[in-house]
């Protein structure tokens, strides 16, 4: 059996497994990934963190989707892994780790956990492009991961499923496909978010860096300044804090809540089936 901890940020799900001694044997992680973060038939989340040794840092992970897709970042699974490489005694309060997008700083005081991002990228701002019948204006960033944000009156009401699936394989994303976030502002300090997100192909109830990135696009409309708080689909509220610059974005950081959900055991059954 496999000891594992679910842990929830801010809405967004994941399995943690501590594989600090290598001594984790499941074959393929992505395969893995897939099969137990199905719901109703495996443990179920939104994707598997494994938390590995590193020669430079407290450690690494390697973060998969739920559809096993092997990604660079998640913004919500950092501040997750965070606390959870405190509470097994990884990291100290202030701690950094590998991801494939670059080291992450963090720093947890309680159950809020806080991270520093890699410097924002590849900015594109007034992109057009056409669903369906309908065109949309999309502002691009990478927040250490692609991310599409899309301006709309009434969020609550809007069609995230569909329209946010379509522009996630959209030909102007092409190949690696996209994020896509639908964002509402609520003041000058205050969004409101939704996030399709690539890999869970679905809605989330959050998205970390989906809501960095909505928060650095709004600021550069000059529609918010930092520090701005998101709320997401789950209810919970983000902080995203800032610098701005001529050419783009320093010292950004996400912080929220982390939930320890439970710890168990996974047994084979969980992710055996059909080897």
């Amino acid at each position: 059996m496999i000891e594992f901890f679910k842990m929830s940020g801010s809405g967004n799900d994941f399995i943690f497994i501590d594989n600090m001694d290598r001594s984790l044997q499941v074959g393929d992680l992505a395969s893995f990934a897939k099969t137990v973060c199905r719901r109703q038939v495996s443990v179920g989340a939104d994707g598997l963190m494994v938390i590995e040794p590193s020669d430079t840092v407290d450690f690494k992970w390697r973060f998969f989707n739920a559809d096993g897709s092997e990604a660079e970042m998640c913004g919500n699974g950092g501040r997750c892994a965070a606390r959870f490489a405190f509470y097994k005694g990884v990291a100290k309060e202030r701690m950094s780790f590998e991801t494939l997008a670059g080291i992450i700083d963090a720093e947890v005081k309680g159950d809020v956990a806080k991270i520093r991002l890699t410097a924002p990228h590849s900015l594109a701002m007034d992109s057009r492009i056409v669903v369906g019948q309908q065109e949309f204006v999309v502002h691009i960033i990478n927040t250490g991961v692609p991310h599409a944000v899309i301006f709309v009156n009434a969020v609550d009401n809007f069609d995230v499923f569909n329209t946010g699936r379509a522009i996630r394989r959209h030909d102007h994303f092409l190949p690696a496909g996209t994020n896509a976030n639908f964002v509402s502002v609520v003041d000058d300090q205050t969004l409101r978010v939704r996030t399709y997100e690539r890999g869970v192909e679905d809605e989330t109830l959050a998205c970390g860096t989906g809501s960095v990135a909505s928060a650095l696009i709004s600021a550069r409309l000059g529609l918010v300044r930092s520090p701005v708080s998101v709320r997401v689909q789950s209810g919970e509220t983000l902080t995203i804090y800032f610098e701005q610059t001529d050419t783009g974005f320093t010292d950004v950081y996400l912080e929220g809540k982390v939930t320890i959900v439970y710890q168990g055991d996974l047994w084979d059954e969980a992710w055996m089936k059909g080897k």
